[in-house]
């Protein structure tokens, strides 16, 4: 009976607390429920402002969309804005060749072209220094080891040459995958632990943003809650410590384009990834400003038995943008991720052409879609790289890709629809 008569006690001081602090507005030193009941309540130097912050006792607690005032001056979002900015002026892109050198050497051997570190150098020159290529480019994404080599054209380092150029260099960090238990096969990347670090270097190298990839699958059951959650808030912390160092973050959720789904399961998957990101972001208190966000294009499965024309594919992904895209983010450069050249810009042309009003610089970062086809000018030259033919066409594509992004390019055809792939069966028999 003491139990309940201390728990009724406790309550009923609660409930004069509150009544109390309606009738005054004011926190007070202690507050009588009924003699010889007191219940203590701390001081408050002040309420939180509209920042979210208090301060309490010397301390400082930063709440959820803090809009990065915790820890960015003025000066250091006005700079992380102007890089964001720039990165989305409309009609450029993004070309990504931060491949590793393995990923790089497979296609290189691929081709019959020997992996060396002068071959990457010589390569990646060329897909900065293509005729023209700046007039459709506003940042090139690199792997670490291009931040320290040489254009052999100026003499200087390909962070400085770009930059000359009008091309705003950026990095992607080294990651590890790590396969979640239990979940079929999902993953995280791992890399948070020593990113400050290397982020610091980078930006010494000249970097002035990085790149963080998070890879999900659509499937029976996946994406999960777990996966979701876990790469949703990697990308938000690797967000939130990039800006820190001084770098624009730019977050990617990749949805892989295997499996036998349809266009309205990939909608509510991306739906589901994208909102968990940008809570996640506004949780962590990112200045969402000064971001980009890479993503793949919503489409159907590879395997999905169902057709689709451009139009659907381009209107499901307006769709997502506006169900959950903050527009304080400027721009969205989407991935190829195993799209062709040819189906990857009739989807962004005709995503252009559905926008209308929607805020957003709607884009492309795209990496095999455009070195693919170059990769093949490779065969039969006994192990050399046609760099000048490799050069022509890759003008041709980046000239392709920005009229996508200003959505003028015409798809021929059924470029860019979802052609159901041709059952093994009937395939044999015809």
């Amino acid at each position: 009976m003491r139990v309940v008569h201390l728990l009724a006690a406790a309550s009923l001081a609660t409930l004069v607390f509150v009544a109390s602090l309606s009738s005054n507005g004011r926190l007070g030193a202690s507050v009588s429920a009924r003699p010889n009941v007191r219940v203590s309540l701390p001081r408050f130097s002040r309420i939180a402002s509209s920042t979210g912050r208090v301060a309490s006792r010397g301390m400082r607690v930063k709440a959820a969309c803090d809009d990065g005032a915790a820890f960015l001056s003025a000066e250091e979002k006005a700079e992380l804005k102007r890089v964001a900015d720039y990165i989305a002026t409309p009609g450029k892109g993004i070309t990504a060749c931060d491949e590793g050198p393995g990923t790089i050497g497979a296609r290189f051997e691929a081709v019959g072209v020997t992996n060396t570190e002068e071959n990457r150098r010589a390569y990646r020159q060329m897909l900065f220094e293509a005729p023209g290529a700046s007039d459709y480019l506003s940042a090139a994404i690199l792997d670490p080891e291009t931040l320290h080599q040489k254009s052999d054209t100026s003499g200087k380092l390909f962070p400085e040459a770009l930059k000359d150029m009008g091309i705003l260099p950026g990095v992607k960090p080294h990651l590890k995958v790590y396969t979640l238990p239990g979940t079929g096969g999902e993953t995280t990347m791992q890399g948070l632990d020593s990113l400050a670090d290397r982020l610091r270097e980078y930006k010494k190298a000249g970097a002035v943003f990085a790149k963080w990839r998070s890879p999900l699958i659509i499937g029976k059951d996946q994406p999960s809650e777990l996966a979701i959650q876990a790469n949703m808030n990697d990308l938000a912390r690797y967000a939130l410590i990039c800006q820190d160092q001084g770098l624009v973050p730019i977050v990617e959720p990749d949805v892989s384009l295997k499996g036998e789904h349809d266009l309205e399961t990939a909608f509510a998957a991306n739906v589901r990834i994208q909102s968990a990101l940008y809570k996640a972001m506004l949780d962590h208190g990112v200045y969402m400003e000064g971001t980009i966000l890479k993503v793949n294009m919503v489409n159907p499965g590879k395997s999905c038995s169902k057709g689709y024309t451009v139009e659907d594919i381009a209107d499901v992904n307006v769709r997502v943008l506006r169900q959950c895209m903050p527009v304080s983010i400027p721009g969205v450069n989407y991935l190829s991720g195993g799209q062709s050249l040819e189906d990857a810009a009739a989807r962004l042309s005709i995503i252009n052409k559905l926008k209308k009003n929607s805020p957003w610089n709607l884009s492309f970062s795209w990496s095999a879609a455009l070195q693919m086809p170059l990769f093949e000018l490779c065969r039969g030259k006994n192990g050399e790289i046609p760099l000048e033919e490799m050069s022509e066409l890759y003008a041709k594509e980046l000239k392709i890709a920005a009229d996508a992004a200003n959505g003028v390019h015409e798809p021929k055809s059924t470029e860019g629809a979802h052609v159901p792939p041709v059952p093994a069966m009937e395939a044999v028999a015809a």
